[in-house]
């Protein structure tokens, strides 16, 4: 799984955020790690650098092999707070989505029992 940090001019793309981004999305998407292609990271700061709650946002695609990119976002004070929020919301996304698929490949059972 292959991550892609993208930053707008107000956000620091140190090495320190590089370590953040791949430590929270790495840990969060764990389960999946083989069954995605590629997640882009879209880290802005909407307030311009002024301080202010939920300026931070992290919007997250995940590229799910064989299947259509999905998208999240989450708006935050911190960057931290941002990609863990995103982290979250992307790791129960995929887990429904992939839940879903593999209830409906041969021999996946339902609620009404084994098909």
């Amino acid at each position: 799984m292959q991550i892609q940090i993208n930053t707008d001019n107000n956000v620091d793309s140190g090495p320190e955020l590089t370590r953040l981004v791949e430590e929270e999305i790495g840990t969060a998407l764990a389960p999946f790690v083989d069954r995605i292609t590629r997640v882009d990271v879209h880290l802005g700061d909407e307030g311009a650098g002024k301080k202010g709650e939920g300026d931070m946002r992290c919007m997250l695609e995940a590229r799910p092999a064989g299947h259509e990119p999905v998208t999240v976002t989450q708006h935050a004070s911190t960057t931290g707070e941002a990609i863990r929020g995103a982290s979250h919301k992307l790791h129960s996304l995929l887990e429904s989505m992939f839940g879903r698929l593999d209830d409906r490949q041969p021999g996946g059972g339902t609620i009404r029992g084994p098909q």
